[in-house]
């Protein structure tokens, strides 16, 4: 097994968790949480590849994942209260889930043959769309679209990973330091409370 598969496990994990916390939050019964848990963690990955015409898309090819959500779902159900005591579990796997989906999206792009700048925003719709459609499907305005700073992070990412790779750094070098910068970039401006400008139409 790869590190790339090593890091595609542990971002479906932490997006099923994601969406599974974020479906009991909005008191969803078994089979909401269960769907939310799914679309989280392969709506990115869906939308990435039906746009450059990969398919059947990966989660049908691998049903290993589909195994992986529904187990990873039934623990986080099983120590739910356990998760919730920690304040921070939803967006600490959400973070995690957005740093490796990012660099799985823009390398999927580079693989493709894609312009850098396409791979780049393959990568930010891999990292942050299943985040969408969870907030989308629990009635809450998705993260992305607030003043706080989450595609941005996914964007400097897809950056960082098209300059290092640019470099002929080691893979496995870009995968770790471009995942750390976007989990670092989130847990930095959540704590400083650094945020996008909004703006409103004067009435």
């Amino acid at each position: 097994m790869s590190f790339f598969n090593v890091l595609d496990i542990l971002g479906t994990i932490a997006f099923a968790i994601s969406g599974a916390l974020s479906a009991m939050n909005r008191k969803l019964d078994l089979f909401g949480i269960f769907i939310i848990a799914f679309v989280t963690s392969i709506g990115g990955g869906t939308i990435r590849d039906v746009l450059i015409g990969n398919t059947p898309v990966s989660w049908m090819e691998n049903t290993i994942n589909l195994y992986l959500i529904g187990c990873v779902t039934i623990v986080a159900i099983i120590f739910r209260n356990k998760l919730d005591y920690l304040k921070k579990s939803l967006f600490l796997f959400d973070t995690i889930g957005l740093g490796v989906f990012t660099i799985i999206g823009v390398e999927t792009g580079i693989m493709a043959g894609l312009e850098p700048i396409v791979s780049i925003a393959l990568g930010a719709m891999t990292g942050c769309f299943g985040g969408v459609l969870r907030d989308i499907l629990c009635n809450e305005i998705p993260v992305i679209f607030r003043k706080e700073i989450y595609a941005t992070a996914s964007i400097a990412g897809g950056v960082c990973f098209m300059v290092l790779y640019t470099l002929n750094i080691t893979q496995n070098s870009i995968y770790i330091i471009t995942t750390l910068l976007i989990i670092s970039i989130r847990l930095l401006v959540v704590k400083y409370k650094v945020s996008l400008p909004s703006f409103m139409v004067q009435k």
